[in-house]
């Protein structure tokens, strides 16, 4: 079939591999946190690896009490005016770890003192080499330009880290069963494949999260972009009702992140007012209600806690970025104008 078919069916040896060999490092870097006694944390990423970051926002501040920032990597490698962060837990976040201005982040944040984490593919890359600690994805090469397998890693290392760091032991024991609800979310495949035939017409499309998968609804909408050429925007359901909503008329593709938690009835209630506008929905969830509203009604056969539902959540959305790209005779694996690594400075 495709790299990009093999990867995302890695993906639970990948996540089960990751939190076994990273366990006792994650665990080292946790102590290491705690003995500095950060109080915020800066990420520096960019694309997939800026996905993860957006789910750490949400897990630094729920499981640990840490403001999360997301790092402007200009300030320190084109304006040369780095922003103090010496006080901070900083991570730089890629999958390659070549990228010249998270590195610069990185060094700097060490020049100034601060506690630095990387988290990489690449144990020899700059990154890795430019940061005190590093949690490495144990992701195997990845072949195809769009990252599946890394992000989900990428996920997992964040989550790893946070759960020792708050020394939870429950939350350690659902993240390990992760690995094998994301296996069973691979289930939903061949709906997938035969429901992809519906969206070759689509041009322009929305895709909407909030909470634990506001970072969800940013990833799927960057795979449909780069594998399927469909302009792609991502919201959260807060944001899209300030205005964005008006885009939608009949026939106009939605696609609802919606798994049960804190955030599911309301939800519920933004899918059910664009039904009422006969948008052409694709929701996913574990919650038959919000299914029930839905054109293509993707079913996740796991219910994980709301923390850790963008493992599964976001399987579908690589799975229909995948085969409509098939669909559209494309091919998934070299997206146009585009490469796996990209450096920019």
């Amino acid at each position: 079939m495709s790299s990009l078919r093999d990867e995302i069916h890695e993906q639970p040896h990948v996540l089960a591999n990751l939190l076994d060999r990273q366990a006792q490092n994650t665990a080292r870097i946790a102590s290491a946190i705690r003995a500095r006694g950060a109080h915020y944390a800066v990420i520096a990423a960019r694309g997939t690896s800026d996905n993860a970051a957006r789910y750490l926002q949400y897990l630094f501040g729920a499981l640990n009490r840490i403001p999360v920032a997301l790092a402007t990597p200009s300030l320190f490698s084109i304006y040369r005016t780095p922003p103090w962060i010496g006080e901070a837990l900083v991570l730089g976040v890629s999958q390659s770890g070549q990228s010249p201005d998270i590195v610069a982040v990185v060094e700097e944040a060490r020049r100034q003192g601060a506690l630095t984490v990387a988290i990489t593919n690449a144990s020899g890359s700059p990154l890795a080499q430019a940061a005190e600690h590093v949690i490495f994805l144990e992701a195997g090469p990845e072949r195809a330009v769009a990252a599946t397998k890394t992000y989900t890693a990428q996920l997992a290392a964040l989550a790893l880290l946070a759960v020792q760091l708050a020394g939870d032991e429950q939350r350690l024991d659902e993240l390990r069963r992760v690995p094998a609800a994301v296996a069973r979310t691979l289930a939903l495949e061949e709906t997938i494949a035969q429901v992809a035939q519906r969206y070759t017409y689509a041009t322009e499309c929305v895709v909407l999260g909030r909470g634990y998968n506001y970072a969800t609804a940013f990833e799927i909408a960057l795979k449909l972009k780069e594998l399927t050429y469909i302009v792609t925007e991502p919201y959260s359901s807060a944001d899209f009702r300030h205005g964005p909503v008006a885009i939608v008329e009949r026939g106009f593709p939605v696609i609802s992140v919606a798994p049960q938690g804190a955030v599911y009835q309301d939800m519920l209630a933004l899918t059910r007012e664009l039904a009422g506008r006969e948008a052409e929905l694709i929701v996913i969830s574990d919650q038959e209600e919000v299914l029930q509203l839905a054109r293509t009604p993707l079913r996740l056969e796991t219910s994980l806690p709301e923390w850790l539902s963008p493992f599964t959540c976001v399987v579908p959305g690589q799975l229909l970025a995948l085969y409509i790209t098939l669909a559209k005779g494309y091919d998934p694996d070299h997206p146009r104008g585009l490469k796996k690594v990209t450096e920019t400075r």
